[in-house]
């Protein structure tokens, strides 16, 4: 990666992450407290992740030539990454399980620090299909998130949340390992989660460059890093609920990930914007034998593997959830272009015991074309004005962000608003949602 691109990225993290603000006096636009800065996301080095799907082709090939569920080549797999996280200092839990008469195992490694009540977790599975190594399906996903792994050793990181990588058993007969986790975990654990991201085929050799549109603030930390790149992304929809992240969001875990294609065709569209064959699927070879190290285009893995590592240094670093309960309008709200009025999107708060605590947190989601033209408040239930964003960020469009706010002398039901005012001309957008929490 180019040092103009880790500039432009290291910018983009610095404005997903900011925003710790504390009240004044009634009415009066709170001030800004200092912010440290965020650490910037490493450039994941792309021979680290191929020397991984090396070794796997290279277990595969010793184990009847592939690594699918109850062959001795999973084991292997596992075995390998295990060795990998425990040189590096995490902590890992081998899970086991039983499907189709056979033993399957879930890896599970966590490394040590960060909120216990907010767990990031970023997970791929391991598993190929009995015919063939598995080198795109999946290895490409679990060699990113273990090199992106890796790095948190190697920088030393101390995330705000707590981290926890998995990889995943049994994927290809429906989910099973990742299933078998999710079930297993009580529902005092489940609530911890604050996001799950997934990665399940990342280096298709015709790649397309997809984006979950589940969790809006994890799709959007996807979208900003690929912005960043100049590269446009689409929503994915060809493994929607086929892969691993089915498990978090069918218990209410929030969810995102990357795709860049299976059996799909590319569009004549799709090739303009990204490259490779109109009318070719985006791998040929998903779920054959023929998927080995050279089915892997290097640029897709590169690109996709910093990105594992963005989402995870981004998200990792943001402001843990306070332990409250949330509410949220998901409304749309057109923002006229200056010199329009403001907008507001209210949000009734009830049966919330007291004042507000001192950490409250305000998630925004907003789509514009230039987020340096608008002022954002929180506007509390008696109209003091809690300011959340003032025309930073430049020419990036959106504002997707998280934002503390010391609402300790504010009583908490009542109507809460967002406020949003376009004050120069020339770009549009709308407040897609926003939550309080409490």
């Amino acid at each position: 990666m180019s040092l103009s691109v880790s500039r432009r990225l290291a910018a983009v993290t610095a404005f997903a992450v900011a925003g710790l603000f504390a009240a004044t006096t009634p009415a009066a636009l709170a001030a800004p407290t200092a912010v440290a800065a965020a650490p910037t996301p490493p450039d994941i080095p792309l021979a680290n992740v191929k020397a991984h799907l090396s070794q796997l082709s290279t277990i595969a090939a010793n184990n009847g030539g592939n690594r699918a569920h109850g062959r001795t080549g999973y084991k292997a797999s596992i075995d390998y990454v295990k060795a990998k996280l425990d040189a590096a200092g995490f902590t890992t839990t081998l899970q086991t399980f039983t499907s189709s008469g056979a033993t399957g195992y879930n890896l599970i490694a966590d490394w040590p620090g960060g909120d216990p009540n907010s767990v990031l977790m970023a997970g791929a599975h391991l598993d190929s299909v009995s015919s063939g190594a598995g080198i795109n399906d999946n290895g490409s996903g679990s060699a990113a998130v273990l090199e992106t792994a890796l790095a948190v050793s190697r920088a030393g990181l101390q995330p705000t949340k707590h981290l926890r990588f998995g990889w995943w058993g049994a994927e290809e007969l429906g989910l099973i390992g990742s299933k078998y986790y999710v079930n297993n975990l009580p529902a005092t654990e489940r609530a911890k989660f604050s996001g799950y991201l997934n990665f399940d085929m990342i280096g298709s050799p015709n790649p397309g460059y997809f984006v979950y549109d589940d969790d809006p603030t994890i799709e959007q930390t996807f979208k900003n890093y690929f912005t960043g790149l100049g590269v446009p992304t689409e929503i994915e929809t060809e493994g929607d609920g086929r892969s691993d992240h089915a498990s978090f969001k069918n218990v209410g875990i929030p969810v995102g990930g990357l795709f860049t294609g299976a059996s799909n065709t590319k569009s004549t569209a799709q090739a303009q914007k990204w490259g490779g064959t109109a009318g070719q699927a985006f791998d040929r070879c998903y779920h054959s034998s023929c998927d080995n190290t050279a089915n892997i285009n290097d640029t897709a893995l590169d690109r996709n593997s910093d990105a594992v590592a963005y989402a995870v240094w981004t998200l990792g670093a943001a402001t843990p959830v306070p332990p409250g309960p949330s509410f949220e309008n998901t409304a749309d709200v057109n923002i006229p272009d200056s010199p329009g009025a403001a907008v507001n999107s209210p949000i009734t708060v009830s049966g919330v015991a007291g004042n507000a605590p001192a950490t409250t947190k305000v998630d925004v989601n907003i789509v514009h074309t230039y987020r340096g033209d608008l002022v954002v408040d929180l506007v509390a239930p008696d109209g003091t004005v809690y300011n959340l964003h003032n025309r930073s960020g430049g020419s990036a469009d959106n504002l997707v962000q998280s934002y503390t706010v010391n609402a300790s002398a504010e009583v908490a039901n009542g109507t809460w608003k967002l406020q949003v005012k376009d004050v120069a001309a020339q770009d549009v957008g709308y407040i897609n949602s926003w939550k309080i929490t409490f």
